[in-house]
């Protein structure tokens, strides 16, 4: 590739990058201030846990609005009025007076921050196709991957230096660069001619008939089904780590990061060999794997012989397939409605926050002293991923991509 083209795309993927890490700082940075919050906010522990709540709530609302609007208003002005609006909100968040005012700042916060991960697909499949977007989407994996290591690090070493509401005012700087990198390196990538007109019912209209493709119905739901083996081992892993296995909180917190580099390697893996092996069969790899590590859990578990090593390793295992699946069945889905990549990236996000919110609780079902459930709801997961991932490779073969 020619330097002067080198050079532009070299920053769209920063921008990109730094796009991907407004979420996952959100919140991942202030989660160790709850216990700080809690105190000088004046509630309790699940009062400050509802303002992780709203944020989520906000993103789920946000990725149904800005996909569309930039399918119909183009994808650079959605994407920095988002990322100004967060901006914004976020900083708000850090004066606000009590819980409930900074309860709806959150909400506003995650429904423009949403703007960021929605678009930013979007504007990937418009770049790029076939193996050189799975390609760009592993970057932006691996790059994006580091964003759960570092974000509790960074607001513990803030929290001590100046309170919660200094961590807010750090989360607010990085949107506001974020918004920089928007006006610098991010063009419209989605030119008029492209652009889906017509009423909020042609809108509704749109989204139905991303639905309606197959292998991209497919496709969404192995992405989402993988990505519920992560959210149900989040939502169970203090009582697993802690109670099960009895490790520390600190040594916990570790356990995270090791599987954020897990992931964030098989993102590497994935970007470098796109060309030469293809999506499709990085994807069937990735939820093969994803369900051998989540067997080997549950086997263990039933067993009555769950060890540390016994259940590190196969997780390990798993956050692996995760980083070959999340990045090639998002390039995989997105390429199948090119035309409607903004509603698609809205759907197949709603449909990783709608399982997500479904399995989560069912992990703990059977107390905190048991992993069982934990662990059957995971290969429930990589059972329904490797499902999804073959039905939506045969409804490819059959069904041709929309234009």
């Amino acid at each position: 590739m020619p330097r002067s083209h080198r050079r532009p795309r070299s920053r769209l993927t920063v921008a990109l990058v730094l796009l991907c890490f407004v979420g996952p700082l959100s919140t991942d940075m202030y989660l160790p201030a709850f216990p700080r919050m809690t105190a000088e906010l004046g509630t309790d522990a699940s009062g400050v846990q509802v303002t992780l709540t709203s944020f989520l709530a906000g993103m789920t609302a946000g990725h149904l609005v800005f996909g569309p609007l930039s399918d119909r208003y183009g994808r650079r002005g959605p994407l920095l009025a988002g990322a100004a609006v967060c901006a914004v909100a976020t900083a708000l968040c850090a004066v606000a007076p009590g819980l409930g005012r900074l309860v709806v700042l959150r909400f506003v916060a995650g429904f423009s921050g949403a703007a960021g991960v929605v678009i930013g697909r979007a504007v990937v499949t418009d770049v790029a196709q076939g193996a050189a977007a799975a390609r760009l989407f592993g970057i932006l994996m691996t790059l994006s991957g580091t964003a759960p290591v570092l974000a509790p690090l960074a607001g513990g070493a803030v929290l001590g230096a100046a309170g919660w509401r200094g961590v807010f005012w750090l989360l607010a700087g990085v949107a506001l660069l974020v918004t920089a990198a928007v006006v610098v390196a991010v063009p419209e990538s989605l030119p008029p001619s492209r652009r889906r007109t017509g009423s909020g019912g042609e809108l509704f209209r749109t989204a139905r008939e991303v639905a309606g493709d197959l292998p991209y119905a497919g496709y969404t739901l192995a992405y989402a089904f993988a990505f519920g083996t992560l959210f149900c081992y989040i939502a169970g892993s203090p009582f697993l780590l802690q109670n099960v296995l009895g490790l520390g909180v600190g040594v916990s917190s570790v356990t995270f990061a090791g599987g954020a580099v897990c992931t964030a390697l098989a993102g590497a893996v994935s970007a470098r060999s796109a060309g030469r092996i293809g999506p499709e069969w990085l994807l069937r790899t990735g939820v093969r794997t994803v369900l051998a590590g989540t067997v080997s859990l549950l086997a263990a578990a039933v067993a009555g012989g769950l060890s540390v090593a016994g259940c590190l390793v196969p997780m390990a295992v798993v956050c692996g397939g995760l980083g070959l699946v999340l990045t090639n069945a998002t390039s995989l889905a997105l390429a199948r409605v090119p035309a409607a990549a903004g509603t698609g990236s809205a759907l197949l996000g709603t449909a990783q926050s709608a399982l997500g919110a479904v399995v989560a609780p069912l992990a703990g079902l059977g107390g905190a002293e048991t992993a069982v459930p934990l662990f059957t709801v995971m290969t429930a997961c990589g059972v329904g991923a490797v499902t999804a991932a073959g039905w939506a490779g045969r409804a490819g073969a059959r069904v041709p991509a929309a234009g």
